[in-house]
This record gives structure tokens, C-alpha cells and sequence, in this order.
């Protein structure tokens, strides 16, 4: 009998291991709020300090067309941890960020958090933010 209760409890154990595999992603929705209905917004989600400072890739890229004030972004199935995105609304469709003759950006930009950078974009540590379930955030990018 007691070898029956283990095995049943062994089998159990295991039946619940997908299950809390299952539960550990989660999903990131971005609201843009824009200044107008126009162009497309290019969004790119980082899942470390060194790929989000240009010494990598990426996770996930997406590119939504604006045809309202505001725009959503969804970002699936993520593991938990940290993350930062960066994104420009590319008004002219060129896919592109505009710049002027001294680099400065002429097209809306934003980071997670809605954080500002300082001479600069926004760094890791004002723009990174912890995902451990299902995350929303609601970003200007109005100019």
C-alpha cells in the first residue's frame, strides 16, 4: 500500500511540473499614445543591460502601423525577468529614425517607463523594469 501511495504521489508530481512551466511566461502590451495617426512605430525589447546598450540583439521587434492616436504592442509568451524596450514613431515610413545634421533625433522616440535619457537615450537603469506576470505600460510618444 505504501508503495502504491508513492508511486500515485510521484505521478502527480509530475502532472503538475507543465503546469508551473506554463506559468512562468507573461506577456508585455505598450500602449503608444501619438501625436498623430500617421507613419508606423518601430519597437525593439531587451532582456539585458549589455544587449540594450548596443552589445547585442533584441529579444523582440515589432513594427505596428499608426492609423489612430494610439497603437498597442503585445509582446507573448516572455520568461520573467527583466526587461527594456526602446521605440520611434517612424513618421515618414522610411523605417528609419530621422535625425538632423548634428544626429539629433526629428522623429518621436520613448523607452520603457517612460524614462528620458540625458544627453542621451535613456539608460538601463531608468529604462529596465521586472516582469514576473502579465506587464502593461502606457508610453508617450507624442512630439
Amino acid at each position: 500500500m505504501k508503495a502504491f501511495l508513492a508511486a500515485a504521489a510521484a505521478v502527480l508530481a509530475l502532472a503538475a511540473t507543465p503546469a508551473l512551466a506554463q506559468d512562468s511566461t507573461a506577456d508585455i502590451t505598450f500602449t503608444f499614445e501619438t501625436g498623430q495617426p500617421s507613419g508606423q512605430i518601430m519597437v525593439a525589447l531587451y532582456d539585458s543591460q549589455s544587449a540594450y546598450d548596443g552589445g547585442g540583439r533584441p529579444v523582440r521587434v515589432e513594427r505596428v502601423s499608426v492609423t489612430a492616436t494610439s497603437s498597442v504592442v503585445d509582446f507573448a509568451d516572455l520568461p520573467a525577468g527583466d526587461y527594456a524596450m526602446r521605440a520611434f514613431h517612424d513618421l515618414n515610413g522610411d523605417g528609419e529614425m530621422s535625425r538632423n545634421p548634428f544626429g539629433m533625433p526629428t522623429e518621436p522616440f520613448a523607452f520603457s517607463n517612460n524614462a528620458r535619457g540625458n544627453m542621451g537615450p535613456a539608460g538601463w537603469d531608468r529604462a529596465h523594469f521586472t516582469v514576473a506576470g502579465d506587464t502593461a505600460q502606457t508610453i508617450n510618444l507624442a512630439q
